[in-house]
């Protein structure tokens, strides 16, 4: 199988405007840093998603030990990015600018200019992994509409990954009932990260489950590739957000 460089694999991937296999579901897919706790009570995530129905974006998540969530976009509008389906469960939602570098086969930086984070994140994939990865790969994307086996991955990611009591099908914050499937799953053994200049700390495991507005998110370390798609809740806002993302990209003018 070989090793892993995903530092070639996922940089410059294309950015497209497309539509999901299922009808009436809008759709992200790329890649990024599923959940990472950190041993001083804070939770970082990230969201690369070039390929949906709306634009490009990125996307920094940040949980403070306190609890309180907050979603930072780059990206044409904070509702077509994942504010649109967990921006209820959060205290802030905000544009920023995201730098995202690969330093590395597996180790990634990720640089936000507001709030001043400078985070590094070194991706690793054991022998389960891969066999796991391997197998995913090939599995159809009927797969991913039959609850018994939504359910069998779930159990595995909790029980044999120590994922936690992760879901990949349920309801948003915002009511969109959606489905995460991550193809590929490496784990996050080190990182390093400091907001505003002040270190959060070093990967850990969550001694106890962590949520967004009743969403769990892992419990350890994971950097995911995949997709995720939810049912449309109003098909009439969907196809206005649509046309008025696609004529405000026409209207901008030529480089």
């Amino acid at each position: 199988m070989g090793s892993v460089d995903l530092a070639s694999e996922l940089t410059g991937l294309p950015e497209q405007r497309g539509h999901f296999p299922w009808p009436n579901h809008e759709y992200v897919r790329g890649w990024g840093v599923f959940g990472l706790p950190l041993d001083s009570g804070h939770y970082l995530a990230l969201r690369v998603f070039p390929d949906n129905d709306f634009g490009a974006y990125r996307t920094v998540w940040h949980r403070d030990p306190a609890g309180s969530w907050s979603i930072f976009v780059d990206g044409p509008r904070l509702d077509t990015a994942c504010p649109r389906y967990y921006g209820a469960a959060c205290a802030v939602t905000a544009p920023a600018k995201i730098g995202v570098s690969w330093t590395g086969p597996m180790s990634l930086r990720v640089v936000v200019d507001r709030p001043a984070l400078d985070w590094t994140v070194e991706a690793t994939q054991t022998p389960l992994l891969r066999f796991m990865n391997w197998m995913s790969r090939r599995l159809p994307l009927w797969t991913w509409r039959r609850d018994w086996l939504l359910r069998a991955r779930e159990r595995m990611a909790e029980r044999w990954l120590g994922m936690g009591p992760v879901r990949m099908k349920g309801q948003m914050p915002s009511g969109h009932v959606g489905t995460l499937m991550p193809q590929r799953m490496y784990f996050i053994e080190s990182s390093g990260a400091t907001l505003d200049g002040k270190s959060l700390g070093r990967p850990t495991r969550a001694a106890h489950p962590i949520d967004i507005g009743g969403v769990p998110v892992p419990s350890r370390g994971v950097l995911a590739i995949g997709q995720a798609a939810w049912e449309i809740r109003d098909p009439a806002e969907y196809q206005r957000t649509r046309a008025a993302l696609e004529a405000s990209n026409n209207s901008e003018p030529e480089a």
